[in-house]
Protein backbone atom coordinates (compact mmCIF):
# COMPACT_ATOMS: atom_id res chain seq x y z
CA UNK A 1 0.00 0.00 0.00
CA UNK A 2 1.19 3.55 -0.67
CA UNK A 3 1.33 5.71 1.88
CA UNK A 4 -1.94 7.68 0.72
CA UNK A 5 -3.82 4.66 0.68
CA UNK A 6 -2.92 3.48 4.63
CA UNK A 7 -4.27 7.29 5.04
CA UNK A 8 -7.43 5.96 3.34
CA UNK A 9 -7.38 3.29 5.34
CA UNK A 10 -6.58 4.95 9.19
CA UNK A 11 -9.91 7.48 7.77
CA UNK A 12 -12.12 4.20 7.56
CA UNK A 13 -11.06 2.54 10.66
CA UNK A 14 -10.89 5.48 12.55
CA UNK A 15 -14.71 6.46 11.66
CA UNK A 16 -15.95 2.80 11.81
CA UNK A 17 -14.35 2.68 15.91
CA UNK A 18 -16.42 6.13 16.40
CA UNK A 19 -19.49 4.32 14.81
CA UNK A 20 -19.11 1.06 17.00
CA UNK A 21 -18.88 0.21 20.68
CA UNK A 22 -16.14 -2.67 19.57
CA UNK A 23 -12.26 -2.02 21.00
CA UNK A 24 -10.04 -0.18 18.89
CA UNK A 25 -7.64 -3.36 18.64
CA UNK A 26 -11.03 -5.40 17.24
CA UNK A 27 -11.74 -2.91 14.34
CA UNK A 28 -8.54 -2.66 13.51
CA UNK A 29 -8.10 -6.81 13.00
CA UNK A 30 -11.57 -7.13 11.56
CA UNK A 31 -10.20 -4.26 8.76
CA UNK A 32 -7.23 -6.45 8.56
CA UNK A 33 -9.45 -9.93 7.43
CA UNK A 34 -11.64 -7.59 5.07
CA UNK A 35 -8.66 -6.52 3.38
CA UNK A 36 -6.24 -9.40 2.62
CA UNK A 37 -4.07 -7.47 0.32
CA UNK A 38 -2.26 -5.23 3.53
CA UNK A 39 0.75 -6.84 4.69
CA UNK A 40 1.90 -6.85 7.93
CA UNK A 41 3.76 -3.88 7.76
CA UNK A 42 0.61 -2.39 6.27
CA UNK A 43 -1.40 -3.09 9.09
CA UNK A 44 1.31 -2.07 11.64
CA UNK A 45 1.56 1.10 9.79
CA UNK A 46 -2.20 1.82 10.19
CA UNK A 47 -2.43 0.76 13.50
CA UNK A 48 -0.10 3.13 14.61
CA UNK A 49 -1.68 5.65 12.86
CA UNK A 50 -4.82 4.82 14.07
CA UNK A 51 -3.71 4.88 17.95
CA UNK A 52 -1.37 7.91 17.78
CA UNK A 53 -4.37 9.60 16.27
CA UNK A 54 -6.71 8.97 18.87
CA UNK A 55 -4.51 9.46 21.74
CA UNK A 56 -4.35 13.28 20.28
CA UNK A 57 -8.03 13.13 19.62
CA UNK A 58 -8.90 15.78 21.76
CA UNK A 59 -5.84 18.46 20.54
CA UNK A 60 -6.66 17.63 16.97
CA UNK A 61 -10.80 17.62 16.80
CA UNK A 62 -9.75 21.31 19.02
CA UNK A 63 -7.84 22.67 15.89
CA UNK A 64 -9.97 20.74 13.43
CA UNK A 65 -13.34 21.91 14.56
CA UNK A 66 -14.48 17.97 13.49
CA UNK A 67 -13.83 14.39 15.03
CA UNK A 68 -14.75 12.43 12.20
CA UNK A 69 -11.24 10.04 10.60
CA UNK A 70 -10.67 12.41 7.83
CA UNK A 71 -10.50 15.56 10.22
CA UNK A 72 -8.34 13.63 12.76
CA UNK A 73 -5.83 11.83 10.19
CA UNK A 74 -5.39 15.65 8.51
CA UNK A 75 -5.35 17.11 11.80
CA UNK A 76 -2.27 14.73 12.89
CA UNK A 77 -0.46 15.39 9.95
CA UNK A 78 -0.34 18.90 10.60
CA UNK A 79 -0.12 19.16 14.18
CA UNK A 80 1.78 16.13 15.08
CA UNK A 81 3.62 15.34 12.28
CA UNK A 82 4.11 18.30 11.14
CA UNK A 83 4.00 17.56 6.79
CA UNK A 84 3.72 20.75 5.36
CA UNK A 85 0.50 21.82 3.31
CA UNK A 86 1.74 20.81 -0.32
CA UNK A 87 3.02 17.88 1.53
CA UNK A 88 -0.79 17.07 2.56
CA UNK A 89 -2.00 18.03 -0.69
CA UNK A 90 0.53 15.13 -2.28
CA UNK A 91 -0.96 12.57 -0.48
CA UNK A 92 -4.72 13.61 -0.04
CA UNK A 93 -4.75 13.55 -4.06
CA UNK A 94 -7.85 10.82 -4.86
CA UNK A 95 -8.47 7.12 -6.46
CA UNK A 96 -6.95 4.95 -3.53
CA UNK A 97 -5.79 7.83 -1.58
CA UNK A 98 -8.43 10.38 -0.01
CA UNK A 99 -9.96 12.92 -2.19
CA UNK A 100 -8.60 16.21 -2.41
CA UNK A 101 -8.82 19.11 0.02
CA UNK A 102 -11.48 21.27 0.19
CA UNK A 103 -10.77 25.07 0.35
CA UNK A 104 -12.61 25.34 4.17
CA UNK A 105 -9.81 22.01 4.90
CA UNK A 106 -6.58 24.17 2.80
CA UNK A 107 -7.51 27.28 5.15
CA UNK A 108 -7.74 25.31 8.49
CA UNK A 109 -4.53 23.79 8.00
CA UNK A 110 -2.53 26.94 7.01
CA UNK A 111 -3.77 29.02 10.11
CA UNK A 112 -2.73 29.19 13.47
CA UNK A 113 -5.06 26.38 15.97
CA UNK A 114 -6.95 28.29 19.04
CA UNK A 115 -5.47 28.73 22.27
CA UNK A 116 -6.01 25.00 23.64
CA UNK A 117 -8.38 25.09 26.99
CA UNK A 118 -7.17 22.53 29.79
CA UNK A 119 -9.52 19.94 29.20
CA UNK A 120 -7.82 19.62 25.01
CA UNK A 121 -4.41 19.56 26.98
CA UNK A 122 -5.34 16.95 29.38
CA UNK A 123 -6.50 14.95 25.86
CA UNK A 124 -10.02 14.70 27.08
CA UNK A 125 -13.58 15.05 25.84
CA UNK A 126 -14.82 18.47 27.50
CA UNK A 127 -17.68 16.74 30.02
CA UNK A 128 -15.08 14.27 32.16
CA UNK A 129 -12.71 17.54 32.98
CA UNK A 130 -14.91 18.55 35.76
CA UNK A 131 -14.61 14.82 37.40
CA UNK A 132 -11.07 14.78 36.85
CA UNK A 133 -10.35 17.95 38.48
CA UNK A 134 -12.39 16.61 41.64
CA UNK A 135 -10.21 13.89 41.91
CA UNK A 136 -7.14 14.96 41.19
CA UNK A 137 -7.20 18.76 42.17
CA UNK A 138 -5.21 20.78 40.82
CA UNK A 139 -2.98 17.87 38.97
CA UNK A 140 -5.60 16.83 37.09
CA UNK A 141 -4.40 18.07 33.76
CA UNK A 142 -0.73 15.77 34.34
CA UNK A 143 -3.00 13.00 35.90
CA UNK A 144 -5.10 12.99 32.86
CA UNK A 145 -2.86 13.45 30.10
CA UNK A 146 -0.70 10.79 31.46
CA UNK A 147 -3.53 8.34 31.60
CA UNK A 148 -4.44 9.73 27.48
CA UNK A 149 -0.99 10.42 25.73
CA UNK A 150 1.51 7.96 27.29
CA UNK A 151 1.91 4.09 26.20
CA UNK A 152 1.38 1.50 28.53
CA UNK A 153 4.26 -0.89 29.14
CA UNK A 154 3.95 -4.26 28.91
CA UNK A 155 3.70 -6.28 32.35
CA UNK A 156 4.28 -9.85 32.89
CA UNK A 157 3.29 -11.63 36.36
CA UNK A 158 5.39 -14.64 37.21
CA UNK A 159 3.85 -17.44 38.45
CA UNK A 160 4.85 -18.27 41.56
CA UNK A 161 3.32 -22.03 41.74
CA UNK A 162 6.21 -22.61 39.13
CA UNK A 163 9.07 -21.26 40.74
CA UNK A 164 11.15 -17.78 41.48
CA UNK A 165 11.00 -14.93 38.40
CA UNK A 166 14.74 -15.66 37.94
CA UNK A 167 13.64 -18.91 36.24
CA UNK A 168 10.90 -16.90 34.73
CA UNK A 169 13.50 -14.70 33.32
CA UNK A 170 15.37 -17.48 31.87
CA UNK A 171 13.07 -18.67 29.90
CA UNK A 172 11.80 -15.87 28.40
CA UNK A 173 15.61 -15.29 27.73
CA UNK A 174 15.43 -18.37 25.66
CA UNK A 175 13.44 -16.96 23.04
CA UNK A 176 15.54 -13.74 22.81
CA UNK A 177 13.08 -11.54 25.41
CA UNK A 178 16.02 -9.91 27.05
CA UNK A 179 14.46 -6.75 28.14
CA UNK A 180 12.50 -7.35 30.45
CA UNK A 181 12.57 -5.83 34.31
CA UNK A 182 11.36 -5.86 37.75
CA UNK A 183 8.52 -3.68 38.74
CA UNK A 184 8.76 -1.64 41.04
CA UNK A 185 6.23 -2.83 43.42
CA UNK A 186 5.16 -6.18 42.93
CA UNK A 187 7.61 -9.16 43.59
CA UNK A 188 6.24 -11.14 40.63
CA UNK A 189 6.11 -8.33 38.43
CA UNK A 190 8.30 -8.38 35.28
CA UNK A 191 7.99 -5.21 32.36
CA UNK A 192 8.58 -4.87 29.09
CA UNK A 193 8.57 -1.27 27.38
CA UNK A 194 5.98 0.06 25.80
CA UNK A 195 7.24 -0.41 22.33
CA UNK A 196 8.40 -3.96 22.64
CA UNK A 197 7.28 -5.90 19.41
CA UNK A 198 7.52 -9.68 20.34
CA UNK A 199 4.35 -11.55 20.92
CA UNK A 200 4.89 -13.21 24.60
CA UNK A 201 2.39 -14.99 24.18
CA UNK A 202 3.94 -17.21 21.54
CA UNK A 203 7.16 -18.11 24.00
CA UNK A 204 8.02 -20.41 26.10
CA UNK A 205 7.61 -18.64 29.38
CA UNK A 206 4.30 -18.08 28.72
CA UNK A 207 3.07 -21.63 27.21
CA UNK A 208 4.37 -23.31 29.85
CA UNK A 209 2.48 -21.49 32.15
CA UNK A 210 5.42 -19.20 33.74
CA UNK A 211 4.18 -15.69 32.78
CA UNK A 212 0.81 -13.65 32.22
CA UNK A 213 0.31 -10.57 31.04
CA UNK A 214 -1.10 -8.82 33.86
CA UNK A 215 -0.20 -4.78 34.80
CA UNK A 216 1.02 -4.57 37.61
CA UNK A 217 -2.05 -2.28 39.44
CA UNK A 218 -3.92 -5.75 38.86
CA UNK A 219 -0.85 -7.43 40.73
CA UNK A 220 -1.06 -5.12 43.17
CA UNK A 221 -4.64 -5.51 44.09
CA UNK A 222 -4.23 -8.89 44.49
CA UNK A 223 -1.42 -9.26 46.72
CA UNK A 224 -2.68 -6.23 49.25
CA UNK A 225 -5.70 -7.91 49.31
CA UNK A 226 -4.93 -11.60 49.94
CA UNK A 227 -4.22 -12.10 53.67
CA UNK A 228 -0.91 -12.71 53.81
CA UNK A 229 0.30 -16.48 54.40
CA UNK A 230 -2.13 -17.62 52.69
CA UNK A 231 -4.99 -20.57 53.42
CA UNK A 232 -8.72 -20.56 53.90
CA UNK A 233 -11.38 -20.05 51.34
CA UNK A 234 -10.82 -16.74 48.93
CA UNK A 235 -13.79 -15.84 46.28
CA UNK A 236 -12.83 -13.78 43.09
CA UNK A 237 -16.78 -12.66 43.24
CA UNK A 238 -16.55 -10.92 39.25
CA UNK A 239 -13.87 -12.94 38.09
CA UNK A 240 -14.05 -11.78 34.27
CA UNK A 241 -11.00 -13.27 32.28
CA UNK A 242 -9.61 -14.43 35.86
CA UNK A 243 -6.47 -12.24 35.84
CA UNK A 244 -6.78 -11.75 39.90
CA UNK A 245 -8.15 -15.49 39.96
CA UNK A 246 -4.62 -16.50 39.10
CA UNK A 247 -2.22 -14.11 40.96
CA UNK A 248 -4.66 -14.96 44.18
CA UNK A 249 -3.87 -18.84 43.20
CA UNK A 250 -0.35 -17.96 44.31
CA UNK A 251 -0.76 -16.36 47.79
CA UNK A 252 -2.02 -20.17 48.93
CA UNK A 253 -5.09 -19.95 49.34
CA UNK A 254 -7.04 -23.68 50.77
CA UNK A 255 -9.93 -23.21 48.26
CA UNK A 256 -10.49 -21.05 45.86
CA UNK A 257 -13.61 -19.99 43.52
CA UNK A 258 -13.82 -17.81 41.05
CA UNK A 259 -17.54 -16.55 40.23
CA UNK A 260 -18.86 -14.80 37.50
CA UNK A 261 -22.53 -13.93 35.88
CA UNK A 262 -20.87 -14.54 32.29
CA UNK A 263 -20.53 -17.89 31.81
CA UNK A 264 -18.76 -17.31 28.57
CA UNK A 265 -15.77 -15.89 30.83
CA UNK A 266 -15.98 -18.43 33.07
CA UNK A 267 -15.15 -21.10 30.52
CA UNK A 268 -12.53 -19.47 29.29
CA UNK A 269 -10.47 -19.36 32.79
CA UNK A 270 -9.93 -23.24 32.60
CA UNK A 271 -7.51 -22.83 30.10
CA UNK A 272 -4.93 -20.35 31.68
CA UNK A 273 -5.78 -22.14 34.99
CA UNK A 274 -4.32 -25.54 33.13
CA UNK A 275 -1.72 -23.73 31.76
CA UNK A 276 -0.92 -22.15 35.34
CA UNK A 277 -1.19 -25.53 37.42
CA UNK A 278 -3.55 -23.70 39.24
CA UNK A 279 -6.65 -24.78 40.65
CA UNK A 280 -9.75 -22.83 41.09
CA UNK A 281 -13.92 -23.75 41.06
CA UNK A 282 -15.67 -21.96 38.61
CA UNK A 283 -19.13 -21.00 39.52
CA UNK A 284 -21.83 -18.95 37.52
CA UNK A 285 -23.63 -16.87 39.22
CA UNK A 286 -27.38 -15.16 39.19
CA UNK A 287 -26.85 -11.10 38.95
CA UNK A 288 -28.12 -10.88 42.60
CA UNK A 289 -25.50 -13.33 43.63
CA UNK A 290 -27.99 -16.71 43.00
CA UNK A 291 -25.52 -19.77 43.61
CA UNK A 292 -23.52 -18.63 46.71
CA UNK A 293 -25.48 -19.10 49.20
CA UNK A 294 -23.56 -21.98 50.43
CA UNK A 295 -20.74 -19.65 50.85
CA UNK A 296 -22.67 -16.46 52.91
CA UNK A 297 -20.28 -15.81 56.30
CA UNK A 298 -17.41 -18.30 55.13
CA UNK A 299 -14.84 -16.72 53.07
CA UNK A 300 -11.60 -15.42 54.63
CA UNK A 301 -11.89 -13.05 51.46
CA UNK A 302 -13.91 -12.15 48.68
CA UNK A 303 -12.46 -9.69 46.51
CA UNK A 304 -14.97 -7.49 44.34
CA UNK A 305 -13.22 -6.10 40.72
CA UNK A 306 -16.14 -4.78 39.77
CA UNK A 307 -17.55 -3.88 36.23
CA UNK A 308 -16.37 -0.33 36.13
CA UNK A 309 -15.73 2.67 32.86
CA UNK A 310 -12.43 1.16 32.58
CA UNK A 311 -10.69 4.78 32.99
CA UNK A 312 -8.14 3.76 34.49
CA UNK A 313 -6.73 1.48 31.11
CA UNK A 314 -6.96 4.89 28.47
CA UNK A 315 -3.47 4.28 27.86
CA UNK A 316 -4.19 1.14 26.53
CA UNK A 317 -8.02 1.65 25.08
CA UNK A 318 -7.96 5.44 24.16
CA UNK A 319 -11.52 5.40 21.93
CA UNK A 320 -13.12 4.53 26.12
CA UNK A 321 -12.32 8.30 27.10
CA UNK A 322 -14.61 9.23 23.77
CA UNK A 323 -17.14 6.78 24.69
CA UNK A 324 -17.89 7.57 28.19
CA UNK A 325 -20.47 9.53 29.52
CA UNK A 326 -21.52 11.03 33.68
CA UNK A 327 -25.12 9.23 33.27
CA UNK A 328 -22.98 5.86 32.36
CA UNK A 329 -21.00 6.14 35.38
CA UNK A 330 -23.78 6.92 37.51
CA UNK A 331 -25.72 3.99 36.60
CA UNK A 332 -22.21 2.22 36.74
CA UNK A 333 -21.94 3.23 40.33
CA UNK A 334 -25.73 1.68 41.58
CA UNK A 335 -24.48 -1.24 39.80
CA UNK A 336 -21.39 -1.34 41.69
CA UNK A 337 -23.03 -0.94 45.18
CA UNK A 338 -25.48 -3.60 44.66
CA UNK A 339 -22.43 -5.86 43.94
CA UNK A 340 -20.20 -4.67 46.98
CA UNK A 341 -23.01 -5.16 49.51
CA UNK A 342 -23.69 -8.94 48.18
CA UNK A 343 -20.04 -9.49 47.88
CA UNK A 344 -20.20 -8.59 51.55
CA UNK A 345 -22.14 -11.63 53.11
CA UNK A 346 -19.93 -13.93 51.85
CA UNK A 347 -17.11 -12.81 54.55
CA UNK A 348 -16.90 -14.33 57.67
CA UNK A 349 -15.61 -12.76 61.46
CA UNK A 350 -12.05 -12.06 60.66
CA UNK A 351 -12.40 -12.16 57.01
CA UNK A 352 -11.28 -9.20 54.55
CA UNK A 353 -13.22 -7.56 52.10
CA UNK A 354 -11.69 -6.35 48.73
CA UNK A 355 -13.26 -3.62 46.59
CA UNK A 356 -11.79 -2.82 43.28
CA UNK A 357 -12.03 -1.13 40.30
CA UNK A 358 -9.98 -0.09 37.03
CA UNK A 359 -11.32 4.10 37.11
CA UNK A 360 -10.28 6.74 38.47
CA UNK A 361 -12.77 8.39 39.19
CA UNK A 362 -14.55 9.41 42.74
CA UNK A 363 -18.24 8.51 41.67
CA UNK A 364 -16.92 4.79 41.14
CA UNK A 365 -14.23 4.79 43.65
CA UNK A 366 -14.22 6.60 46.96
CA UNK A 367 -17.74 7.17 47.01
CA UNK A 368 -18.79 3.50 46.96
CA UNK A 369 -16.40 2.56 49.25
CA UNK A 370 -17.66 5.41 51.33
CA UNK A 371 -21.99 4.42 51.20
CA UNK A 372 -20.30 0.87 52.26
CA UNK A 373 -18.55 1.67 55.14
CA UNK A 374 -21.63 4.09 56.06
CA UNK A 375 -24.03 1.27 55.46
CA UNK A 376 -21.81 -2.04 57.32
CA UNK A 377 -20.36 -0.66 60.24
CA UNK A 378 -19.87 -4.44 61.23
CA UNK A 379 -16.88 -3.82 58.68
CA UNK A 380 -13.96 -1.54 59.75
CA UNK A 381 -11.36 -0.31 57.52
CA UNK A 382 -8.37 -2.26 56.99
CA UNK A 383 -5.47 0.44 56.70
CA UNK A 384 -3.64 -0.29 53.19
CA UNK A 385 0.03 0.23 54.95
CA UNK A 386 -1.19 -2.90 57.02
CA UNK A 387 -2.29 -4.91 54.16
CA UNK A 388 1.19 -4.01 52.17
CA UNK A 389 3.40 -5.69 54.61
CA UNK A 390 3.41 -8.53 52.26
CA UNK A 391 6.56 -10.98 51.04
CA UNK A 392 4.44 -10.54 47.42
CA UNK A 393 5.36 -6.74 47.36
CA UNK A 394 9.09 -5.41 47.26
CA UNK A 395 10.16 -4.08 50.76
CA UNK A 396 10.34 -0.25 48.71
CA UNK A 397 6.95 -0.88 46.64
CA UNK A 398 5.37 -1.73 49.74
CA UNK A 399 6.76 1.69 51.93
CA UNK A 400 5.82 3.63 48.59
CA UNK A 401 1.87 2.21 48.67
CA UNK A 402 1.94 3.03 52.46
CA UNK A 403 2.95 6.80 51.69
CA UNK A 404 0.45 7.28 48.78
CA UNK A 405 -2.25 6.02 51.25
CA UNK A 406 -1.75 7.75 53.89
CA UNK A 407 -3.51 5.93 56.71
CA UNK A 408 -6.32 5.58 54.60
CA UNK A 409 -7.92 1.80 53.88
CA UNK A 410 -7.78 3.09 50.12
CA UNK A 411 -5.57 3.65 47.55
CA UNK A 412 -5.58 5.05 43.98
CA UNK A 413 -2.70 4.18 41.48
CA UNK A 414 -2.30 5.74 38.10
CA UNK A 415 0.19 6.05 35.62
CA UNK A 416 1.49 9.35 36.75
CA UNK A 417 1.96 8.44 40.15
CA UNK A 418 2.93 4.33 40.75
CA UNK A 419 3.52 3.76 36.76
CA UNK A 420 0.73 1.45 36.20
CA UNK A 421 -3.03 1.46 34.84
CA UNK A 422 -5.22 3.40 37.05
CA UNK A 423 -6.82 0.88 39.61
CA UNK A 424 -8.67 1.64 43.08
CA UNK A 425 -8.94 -0.65 45.76
CA UNK A 426 -10.62 -0.08 49.23
CA UNK A 427 -9.84 -2.49 51.92
CA UNK A 428 -12.22 -4.06 55.09
CA UNK A 429 -12.24 -6.38 57.67
CA UNK A 430 -14.95 -8.26 59.04
CA UNK A 431 -13.99 -8.48 63.03
CA UNK A 432 -14.42 -11.42 65.10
Amino acid sequence: MTPAARLSAAIEVLDEIARSRAPADGVLKHWGREHRFAGSGDRRAIAERVYRTLRARSKLAWAMGADDGRALVLGALARLDETPLDGIEALFCGGHAPEPLTPDERALLARDPPAEPDWVKAGLPEGLSQPFHDRFGDDWVAEARALTQDRAPLDLRVNGLMGPPAKALNLLAFDGVEAAAPTPFSAWGLRLPADFATDVQKTKAYTTGWVEVQDESSQIAAFLAAPDGGGGLVVDYCAGGGGKTLALAQTGPARLIACDVNEKRLNAIKERLDRARAKAERRRIGTDGQGTEDLIGAADLVFVDAPCSGSGTWRRHPEGAWRLTMDGIDRLAVLQTAILARAATLVKPGGRLAYATCSVFTAENDAIADAFAAAHPDFRPLPIAEAARTAHLHAEGAARLAELAGGSHTIQLTPRRTGTDGFFLALFERPL
